[in-house]
């Protein structure tokens, strides 16, 4: 017990002064706002320049490819067992809804001719 704890005290101990060897880069702030003013219209141009490519090639390389994952998933798991489960009742149902249509075809017909009166009939009151 006493030699973990004596080696993860050194650990503890020399750990840390590793992140001292490693190379640190500093940045080189203007001194004055006329040198900063350069440094953002820089950027800038560099932004205009070369930000779209940048956009698209993460769009197309890795956005798309994850969202056609999720899709497969979706339609290999989820969409096949939903159309299996549809697919019964809607064929149940299909006569149904044409039955109905071709009913609520012929009500607003005949409401049609009884309330509202043709184009031709409206013109005929005209002259007389």
């Amino acid at each position: 017990m006493k030699k973990i704890l004596i080696i993860l005290i050194l650990f503890g101990f020399l750990i840390p002064n590793f992140s001292f060897g490693q190379e640190q880069s500093q940045i080189n702030l203007p001194e004055t706002l006329e040198g900063a003013k350069k440094i953002g219209e820089k950027a800038l141009e560099v932004g205009e320049k070369e930000l779209p490519g940048i956009i698209e090639k993460i769009w197309k390389g890795e956005v798309l490819p994850i969202w056609q994952k999720m899709w497969n998933w979706f339609k290999a798991k989820i969409w096949t067992k939903i159309e299996n489960w549809l697919k019964p009742e809607i064929e149940k149902r299909k006569q149904f809804f044409k039955e109905g249509l071709e009913q609520e075809k012929k009500e607003m017909k005949g409401e049609l001719k009884t309330e509202v009166p043709s184009w031709w009939e409206k013109f005929k009151e005209l002259i007389k």
